[in-house]
Order: C-alpha cells, then sequence, then structure tokens
C-alpha cells in the first residue's frame, strides 16, 4: 500500500466509519491526524489508535473553525470526510425548514468547506473521499432529507474532481449501505435487530462492519486511476 508514510486527515475519525480508517490507515503505515467537534470523543480515540495518530478539535458547523484548522495543519496527502450527525427519517409535511436546513450543516456544508480550505495544502497527487449512501440513488419513505444530502455530496463530488485536476488532486466518495455503527443507537431501540433484518434482505446476507467501509475508502486514496468515482459498497442492496 502506498499510503505508508503519507499524512492522512480523518474528519469524523473518532467513531464509526472514519475511525475504522484511521486505525487501518495508521496500522499501514500513514500518519494520521482525527478531528472531530467532541473534544472527549478525540481524546478517547487517540488514546486508542495506534501511536502514529494525532487528534485535534474541528467544529464542521463553524467556517472560521474549519479555516483555522487546515491552517494550522500543515501540508497533508489525504483528506477523508465521513463527520455526520444523526439521520432526519421524517416525512416532508413532518420536517421544519429549520431542521432540514440543519441536517445540510454537517453532512453536505461541512464538508464542503473542509475541501475549500483544505486544497490548499493537499500536496499534489493526493485525494479527498467524501461520504454519501445508498438514499442518494434508492430513497426510502421518511427520507428526503437524507437522500437530498448524499445526492448533493454525489453531485459535488464529480464537479470537485474536475475542480481539483489542476491541483493534481482526485476527489472521490464512497455510497455505504447500512452499517453497523454507533449512528444508529440513536435513531433505533434496538439496532441488533435492524442489522439482522436488514442483513437478511442483502445477497451479502449481513450488514457492513466498520472495517468493511474503510477498506472502501482506503482503495479509493490509494488508486491513482480514481477520481470523480462513487464507490457503492451496500452488499448487493442495488441488485435486489
Amino acid at each position: 500500500m502506498t499510503l505508508n508514510t503519507k499524512k492522512i486527515v480523518v474528519i469524523g475519525g473518532t467513531s464509526g466509519m472514519g475511525y475504522a480508517v484511521a486505525e487501518q490507515a495508521a496500522k499501514d503505515g500513514a500518519r494520521v491526524v482525527v478531528a472531530s467537534r467532541n473534544q472527549g470523543r478525540v481524546d478517547a480515540a487517540t488514546n486508542k489508535l495506534p501511536g502514529n495518530t494525532e487528534g485535534r478539535h474541528i467544529d464542521v458547523t463553524d467556517e472560521s473553525s474549519i479555516a483555522a484548522f487546515f491552517s494550522e495543519l500543515g501540508e497533508f496527502d489525504h483528506l477523508v470526510y465521513t463527520a455526520g450527525d444523526a439521520l432526519l427519517l421524517k416525512r416532508i409535511e413532518d420536517i421544519t425548514s429549520a431542521e432540514a436546513r440543519a441536517a445540510f450543516e454537517v453532512r453536505y456544508w461541512g464538508a464542503f468547506l473542509a475541501v475549500k480550505y483544505a486544497a490548499a495544502t493537499i500536496r499534489p497527487g493526493g485525494s479527498i473521499v467524501l461520504t454519501s449512501g445508498v438514499v442518494a440513488t434508492r430513497p426510502l419513505p421518511a427520507s428526503p432529507i437524507p437522500a437530498s444530502t448524499t445526492g448533493a455530496i454525489e453531485s459535488l463530488t464529480r464537479a470537485l474532481a474536475l475542480d481539483l485536476t489542476p491541483r493534481k488532486i482526485r476527489v472521490n466518495a464512497v455510497r455505504p449501505g447500512v452499517v453497523r455503527t454507533e449512528l444508529w443507537d440513536d435513531l433505533l431501540p434496538e439496532p441488533e435487530a435492524f442489522f439482522q433484518s436488514q442483513g437478511s434482505e442483502l445477497p451479502a446476507g449481513q450488514v457492513a462492519q466498520p472495517e468493511d467501509a474503510a477498506a472502501a475508502y482506503l482503495f479509493l486514496l490509494d488508486n491513482p486511476f480514481a477520481t470523480g468515482s462513487v464507490l457503492t459498497l451496500d452488499g448487493g442492496g442495488s441488485i435486489v
């Protein structure tokens, strides 16, 4: 793997898929920075991750925090953005405009601004991987907001891949299906029953582990021919 000795920033790297990306990249020899707006999670993650990992605070809902973060960080090679609040699962008639706008703050605008300020300090030959979701192409009832944010990320990914070509920076996204992470704990009374039910309907026979998703992100970071791509990792859900 060519990520050895590279410097990788994972925003949202203190839990779930982001943590798995940080852990695997660090084990493979990369120098990893995990960042989150929750300092307690930053401290807890860095205490568990390999020694070539450092933690930093960033508030992706605050443009000045994002700008300061990348200004202080200096040059690096790859950016992974997995930050996201709990999904807003409501039908359109039940969603307030304030809720709808807030849902875009972390998942879309946070990613947009992270790329805006990171681009100047990513070394040529580096890359960015954003996070979409299967609802971008297969929305469910009560998912107009998640479908909108993930769809926007996929369009942004393709446009950024062109915009950042002169800087020799690749841009891709991962479109995960259901991944067994802490995110679902805030949404469902019995997450395990949900995972079992969802997994039984997939050709893969199970939902993804965070490590499965991490492998997709690392593939896109490592592959010099991947840009403008959205990699679907949904256990075969899109073909049934």
